[in-house]
C-alpha cells in the first residue's frame, strides 16, 4: 500500500526534475544585461507607483530630430525609457540638465517640469513606457518655467 502511494509522487518528482533540466537547457544561450536598478529617478527624486484599479501601459518609440525638443511637460504617471540612438539633454524646471546617450536607461522624473532636447547630430530614438491608468494623460504640456534656462 505504501509503494502504491509513493509511485505517483516519485513519477511526479521525476517529471518535474526533467522538465526543469530541459527548460534550463533551452535558455543556455540567453544573455541578460542589467541596465539599471534604482529607487530614484535620474534627479534623485524617490520613485513612486500609480495606485489605480484601471492600470494601462503605453509603449512608444519616440524620435527627436537633431536640434528638436519635446517641449515643456510633466508626467503624472511613472515613465521609463531606453535610449536606442543619439542623445538628449533633459532640463528640469530648476535649471538643472542631464544628458542621456545611446544605451542609457532613464527613470523619468514624476510631476516635475522638464524639456528634452536632442543635442546630438543624429536623430535621438528612445523607447518609452508609461505605466499609467485608463483615462489619465501620460503627458501634460506646460509653459516654460521662469527658472528654466
Amino acid at each position: 500500500m505504501n509503494a502504491a502511494r509513493l509511485l505517483p509522487a516519485t513519477i511526479l518528482t521525476l517529471i518535474l526534475t526533467f522538465t526543469a533540466i530541459a527548460s534550463a537547457d533551452e535558455y543556455q544561450a540567453v544573455k541578460v544585461t542589467k541596465l539599471i536598478t534604482s529607487s530614484t529617478a535620474y534627479n534623485g527624486q524617490k520613485l513612486s507607483y500609480l495606485s489605480t484599479d484601471r492600470p494601462e501601459v503605453t509603449a512608444l518609440v519616440v524620435e527627436i530630430p537633431s536640434g528638436g525638443e519635446t517641449g515643456w511637460h510633466l508626467h503624472k504617471v511613472p515613465v521609463y525609457a531606453y535610449m536606442l540612438a543619439g542623445e538628449i539633454t533633459v532640463e528640469t524646471g530648476d535649471g538643472k540638465s542631464t544628458t542621456f546617450k545611446e544605451g542609457d536607461a532613464i527613470l523619468e522624473v514624476h510631476d516635475t517640469p522638464h524639456n528634452g532636447r536632442n543635442t546630438g547630430k543624429v536623430p535621438a530614438r528612445l523607447v518609452v513606457f508609461y505605466t499609467g491608468a485608463e483615462g489619465t494623460p501620460n503627458v501634460t504640456r506646460i509653459p516654460k518655467p521662469v527658472t528654466a534656462k
